[in-house]
């Protein structure tokens, strides 16, 4: 369970760490990485997205076993962009750089399927079962 603690613990605070300080470089990635943004809402609506998930990253890691079936929507969302960028960078659409961000998710995304595996066999502690009186 330390695994799983630690995996989505890490992942929640790299997530806050590289996506927060995006809300003040739009013009910034408009410039390094063209075109400019053009969807605004596209760019922020992502970050949002994302910053929740890093949250929820957090909160699985405060008890693993008790969100256990949260994991797989976080699998979905770390796949999701791993896959993605990879097609896109086969295809000659995005950078190294963005392929190197995509790795990332791949690993995390590893690391989640592993805390999902390894935590099948903890039972979370039912709070009937905690307060019951005989």
């Amino acid at each position: 369970m330390a695994f799983a603690k630690r995996a989505f613990l890490i992942a929640g605070i790299y997530g806050l760490v590289v996506l927060l300080p995006q809300y003040l470089l739009e013009a910034k990635n408009g410039r390094d990485f063209p075109p400019a943004i053009t969807h605004p809402e596209y760019y922020y609506g992502f970050i949002g997205i994302a910053v929740a998930w890093q949250i929820a990253f957090l909160v699985l890691a405060k008890n693993p076993i008790r969100y256990r079936p949260m994991m797989i929507p976080a699998i979905i969302e770390k796949a999701t962009f791993a896959i993605a960028v990879g097609v896109l960078f086969a295809h000659h659409r995005v950078s190294l750089p963005m392929l190197g961000a995509g790795f990332v998710d791949l690993i995390l995304g590893t690391f989640f399927v592993l805390a999902y595996i390894w935590t099948r066999r903890f039972r979370p502690i039912e709070t009937a079962e905690v307060h019951k009186i005989d």
